[in-house]
């Protein structure tokens, strides 16, 4: 059995929080995500226990990534976009079997055009 290369983290923001989630994780590592809209359905009884206003708009923040940096960007959402911020975010990750698409990262120069 083939070990997994790649976990996909979901991060469910407030309303307006997705440029937050995808600065923090690409600051750990990422390289990019994609944002659904989304609308909550938690109810008064959750809003109580959990001591906080559930809005009902949300973001869904999907960010394929590979395992060495799994943890360093669940970190940092949890810093940044986490229950105690203005997010309140929550974010979890999930194990991918299989990826294709992806292309390795490449870091281009590019090279200052001469001014005449």
């Amino acid at each position: 059995m083939k070990a997994n290369t790649h976990e996909l983290i979901i991060c469910i923001v407030n309303n307006g929080f997705s440029d937050t989630v995808m600065e923090a994780a690409k600051d750990a590592g990422a390289r990019g995500g994609t944002v659904l809209n989304a609308r909550g359905t938690a109810n008064k009884e959750a809003e109580s226990f959990f001591h906080i206003a559930i809005q009902p708009e949300k973001e869904v923040v999907m960010i394929l990534v590979p395992l060495n940096v799994k943890d360093a960007v669940l970190h940092a959402l949890y810093e940044k976009a986490g229950l105690d911020t203005m997010g309140q975010g929550i974010a979890f990750a999930l194990p991918v079997d299989n990826v294709v698409g992806l292309t390795p990262w490449k870091v281009e120069h590019k090279v200052p055009e001469e001014k005449k």
